[in-house]
């Protein structure tokens, strides 16, 4: 299994961060804007579009209030195994938020790390904008 861990640090207060985050529905209008085109809820899961067209089912595993964690998997597309978490912490003046994804093929990771890293940079414009 490969896992690939990413974080951002942001000027918004955690309890910002999180409400975005937290907010199923609205990856594409708060917390990854662009990265994301549109967000649908179905019972127990959302399907995200993202920007480069892929179409993605994510049963929600847990929402962890006290910790301020998110998890969820993915069905479609080319993994047959996604396990994704983010998690919001206090930082300073702000918030640090860390993404991990563990999933399967390995060789899934050649589009899954830079689709990370583009949907990271998306999270931190739009949370930076948040913090102002």
């Amino acid at each position: 299994m490969s896992s690939i861990c990413k974080d951002i640090t942001t000027s918004a207060a955690p309890e910002l961060v999180w409400d975005a985050v937290r907010d199923l529905g609205a990856l594409h209008t708060r917390l990854v804007p662009g990265f994301v085109v549109d967000t649908r809820l179905e019972p127990g899961a959302r399907v995200v579009t993202f920007g480069n067209g892929m179409v993605i089912r994510e049963p929600i595993v847990a929402i962890d209030e006290e910790g301020r964690r998110l998890v969820w998997g993915a069905e479609g597309g080319l993994m047959t195994h996604y396990n994704g978490a983010v998690q919001v912490f206090a930082e300073g003046n702000g918030s640090r938020v860390v993404w991990t994804a563990d999933f399967l093929p390995h060789e899934a990771s050649a589009v899954v790390g830079p689709m990370i890293d583009a949907g990271m940079a998306a999270m931190k414009k739009a949370l930076d904008g948040l913090g102002t």
